[in-house]
């Protein structure tokens, strides 16, 4: 050893030093090459195998082949193998970079372990409370805003001595707050989105009196699968809405955009179904109790999975959140996306924005922010895509015709993300994804999709399709429901519609066996258009209401009541009574225990009012009006359809709302 020692000291000082500071820099960033290709568990495991050994060879050769030509002064070879190890060197800082950029978009990517709850005070423009208001808050400790940080918010403010009224839906708080009952009530920071609808157009006149925030242990992380990505697996993709940037930040969402993907990895098959917003199901968290779909989203994203799962028999596996305001990036990420974007057929939108499609921008802005497109195959930027994934007033279909549109953004987007010449917006694709998405997936399980994903890329050198993707169209029939003191524009499905909905993800996630099409016919003179799962298929019932009866004779009630098994009690009343309606001719039904609208699938009993023979009503015309008006709404599945946004402030368009009666489905 001394000998050597010796002869080192008699070596170039300058090769001698750049010698030891490659061999060292080599050493560091190969031994963090191996931990980062270790930590790739299940990618390429051959692969990484022979990398780790022969750079190991190389490593040892370097040391030793070196040592020898420093001692020999070959300082030739020296300086060639050295700038080759520095090459190396250079390589393994660049992989070792892309895997640590890769290891913490993944870890990104899921539920962060605390998130910001908030619930704030919500009274209409102009109130200010006193010692006689009444606050509405939601009666489930379950709902961390609604009630949890809403009591806390109570306590923080002083408000003790206020009057607090629980009620078990939004809805029926909501309207309550507008139409005056309660003074002020307890919503999320999203609650302008969230509450669109037309029944609540009166929201825009509130305000945020106070609001209380409070970083707590995030609830969506209990909520984790064991499914390998390599085995057929489903996805429930959400939209949160939001104003903010970030999902850390809110914690809530509307629920307005539900998609149900199921994934066949050894098919390469895809199925998506678009559940429309407005669905009237039974809620899982909240007793079963009918409601929209999308209010399951208050309660939480395992309300939302539960209330899902019911509905369709099929069990989620993970979940992905999606803000909104994300699509931006996501899109500009990849250099646009090719959509072929729907002509309107909303007539009155149609004339006021001149055929094109039209919509606020990623900040709700209109006026001169307002993002139009064209219609046809388009080539479609960040703001383009978000406004068509999120516009539904220049259709007759509403949110189903929104639904539609957010299926060809979600596949639009997957294919141009598995397309290789993306490849060098890598990070800053990374980047928009991670930013924007949350999800139950952990890095083991994203691991195992990476064969998958290989073969996707593989496919997409190619001209096929990397995935093929089945659509479905869930069929659907206009359903006013009656809730609380309100009725509410909801939709109801047809089951058999469902159904083969349902049949078809089965089929697809290996539950069920595939049936065999042994049947085919061909016109030249009929136009081809790829099957739609569910479309079309109108059968296996509807839910019904309850009919209005006021103005209707005893037997008609009795007939209905007879042929629904219901039973019936009937009351007459005098002039006095609170059921007894000047408007209604003696003899004939005044009033009913049960609101029409109301859904019977669980009354077994119904009263009705009879105004009394000896009482002389005294009709008032415009009252009697408007009754028929509110009792008398039709089956329009074009309820949803707000005013036009026009394309400036003082343009006004032909007012032609003849040609738009009719509702076409797809």
């Amino acid at each position: 050893m001394k000998v050597l020692f010796n002869k080192l000291k008699k070596c170039n000082k300058i090769f001698l030093i750049i010698y030891f500071l490659t061999f060292i820099i080599y050493l560091v960033t190969y031994f963090l090459l191996i931990k980062n290709l270790m930590g790739l568990s299940g990618v390429e495991t051959l692969i990484r195998s022979i990398v780790i050994g022969l750079f190991g060879i190389w490593l040892i050769a370097y040391f030793l082949w070196n040592l020898i030509n420093l001692i020999l002064k070959k300082h030739i070879t020296l300086s060639i193998t050295t700038a080759l190890t520095i090459i190396f060197v250079v390589v393994f800082s660049a992989v070792n970079y892309y895997i640590n950029v890769i290891y913490t978009s993944i870890d990104n990517l899921a539920e962060s372990e605390q998130v910001t709850y908030t619930s704030n005070l919500i009274v209409m423009s102009g109130t200010s409370l006193n010692d006689n208001s009444k606050l509405g808050m939601i009666n489930t400790d379950k709902d961390i805003e609604g009630n949890v940080l809403a009591k806390e918010l109570i306590k923080d403010k002083k408000l003790e001595n206020l009057e607090v009224i629980e009620y078990s839906s939004y809805y029926e708080m909501i309207y309550d707050l507008i139409s005056g009952k309660i003074q002020g009530t307890f919503l999320n920071s999203n609650y302008l989105v969230t509450y669109s609808e037309e029944e609540f157009e009166g929201i825009k006149n509130s305000m945020i009196l106070y609001s209380y925030s409070k970083k707590m242990k995030n609830q969506d992380t209990e909520l984790k699968s064991k499914k390998s990505l390599n085995e057929p697996f489903t996805i429930l993709l959400m939209g949160v809405d939001s104003e903010a940037d970030g999902l850390d930040q809110n914690a809530a969402f509307n629920g307005d955009t539900l998609m149900l993907v199921t994934f066949n990895p050894k098919t390469l098959n895809a199925t998506m179904f678009s559940i429309p917003r407005d669905t009237y199901v039974p809620i899982a968290c909240n007793n079963n109790k009918y409601a929209k779909i999308n209010s399951a989203a208050g309660y939480g994203t395992s309300c939302v999975i539960q209330t899902i799962e019911q509905l369709t028999e099929v069990k989620i596996d993970y979940y992905v959140k999606i803000n909104f305001k994300g699509v931006v990036d996501l899109v500009e990420a990849v250099g646009g996306i090719d959509v072929d974007v729907e002509v309107p057929d909303y007539k009155l939108y149609y004339n006021a924005h001149k055929g094109r499609v039209c919509e606020q921008n990623s900040l709700r802005q209109f006026g001169d922010q307002l993002v139009c497109m064209d219609t046809g195959m388009q080539h479609l930027n960040g703001e383009q895509a978000l406004a068509y994934a999120r516009c539904r007033h220049a259709y007759l279909q509403s949110d189903i015709a929104r639904n539609r549109h957010q299926q060809q953004i979600v596949e639009a987007l997957a294919r141009k993300i598995a397309n290789p010449s993306n490849i060098n917006r890598f990070e800053e694709l990374l980047n928009a994804i991670t930013n924007n998405m949350k999800t139950n997936m952990e890095m083991k399980q994203m691991l195992t999709f990476y064969d998958v994903l290989k073969e996707m890329v593989l496919k997409s050198f190619g001209d096929g399709d990397f995935v093929k993707i089945q659509k479905t169209y869930l069929e659907y029939y206009s359903l006013p429901v009656r809730y609380g003191n309100m009725t509410l524009s909801a939709v109801g499905y047809y089951p058999d519609s469902l159904n083969a909905i349902i049949n078809l993800m089965k089929a697809n996630l290996d539950l069920e066996k595939k049936e065999m099409i042994k049947t085919f016919s061909f016109d030249a003179n009929e136009e081809y258009t790829t099957k739609v799962t569910g479309q079309g298929i109108t059968t296996g019932g509807k839910l019904e209401t309850m009919p209005n009866f006021i103005g209707k004779t005893i037997s008609e009630v009795e007939a209905w009541a007879n042929s629904h098994n219901i039973t019936l009690n009937t009351e007459f009343v005098d002039a006095d009574s609170e059921h007894f309606n000047p408007n209604t001719l003696p003899g004939m039904v005044a009033n009913q225990s049960i609101g029409a609208y109301t859904l019977i699938n669980e009354i077994t009993e119904l009263t009705i009012y009879i105004n009394n023979a000896t009482q002389i009503p005294t009709p008032n015309p415009d009252e009697n009006q408007n009754n028929n008006n509110s009792n008398n709404e039709e089956d329009n599945s074009n309820d949803d359809i707000p005013d036009v946004i026009l394309p400036s402030e003082g343009e006004e368009s032909e007012n032609d709302n003849s040609e738009n009666e009719e509702t076409n489905q797809d």
